[in-house]
């Protein structure tokens, strides 16, 4: 016979034990897109403890919805060593181009990452970082839903060596340096220069090139690295998306090890 109440115990014990083994970690990404769930997956591929933070209820971003909710998206060759190395099937469209179905290849950089040790929190939300003598060394998380109720109530934190904005467009985690700490960015105004109009060949190259240390423990990638240099942004192709998450990792890699 089955028990409710045990029931509640396994998920609440189990739950909280993960939360509790992850209150310190080497990284944090916020944002569960695919350059956040690349660079996850690259990051305890090395041995690195990271944890990723989700505001919504299912991870993967824009990935899902592919190119106006028809459920494909186009990576160009150089990153097809990426979709190989997480099981994600493909199709050449024409020379250059190659389709995936958009739905297979969230489910598999999810079921990949998790699988090599990314712990995944989802609806959770960064609403504030944890500065030292200049330096980001943590978050400030509470429930997306305490957020969207606007209620008062406080928040838990959680350490880390780096944090990385995986949050896409809004970039919300360098938002928050910028505007509550007074923060000047490694940027060319010190500020956000903010997203640019769809050019999709400028803008691939650009999120990878972007993808960098932006603030002192604060790393950007993905469209969120486009929005905080002032690249462009690139529609429904997601190679560059995938390389800058590999490429966030690399950095943190050589400089954690």
């Amino acid at each position: 016979m089955l028990n409710e109440t045990i029931i509640s115990k396994a998920i609440i014990e189990t739950y909280l034990k993960d939360l509790l083994e992850y209150i310190e970690s080497d990284v944090i990404i916020g944002g569960g897109g695919p350059s956040g769930l690349c660079a996850g997956y690259y990051l305890v591929k090395k041995g690195i403890k990271t944890i990723l933070f989700e505001s919504a209820l299912k991870l993967g971003g824009g990935m899902p919805g592919g190119g106006m909710m028809f459920n494909k998206i186009v990576v160009q060759k150089q990153a097809l060593e990426i979709l190989e190395e997480f099981g994600i099937r493909y199709k050449e469209y024409e020379s250059g181009y190659y389709v995936a179905d958009s739905l297979e290849a969230t489910a598999c950089l999810t079921d990949k990452a998790i699988k090599q040790g990314l712990k995944i929190f989802n609806l959770l939300k960064i609403d504030d970082v944890m500065i030292r003598e200049d330096r980001v060394c943590g978050v400030v998380v509470n429930w997306t839903s305490v957020d969207l109720a606007n209620l008062h109530i406080d928040p838990l934190t959680f350490k880390s060596k780096a944090v990385i904005d995986a949050t896409g467009h809004p970039c919300e985690i360098v938002h928050i340096v910028e505007k509550k700490n007074d923060g000047r960015l490694l940027t060319t105004s010190g500020k956000i220069e903010g997203e640019k109009s769809m050019w999709a060949e400028v803008a691939e190259n650009m999120t990878i090139k972007n993808t960098r240390e932006v603030y002192p423990g604060l790393y950007v990638c993905g469209m969120a690295a486009n929005a905080v240099f002032g690249g462009p942004r690139m529609g429904p192709i997601f190679g560059g998306m995938l390389l800058s998450g590999k490429k966030v990792a690399e950095i943190l890699i050589k400089r954690l090890k």
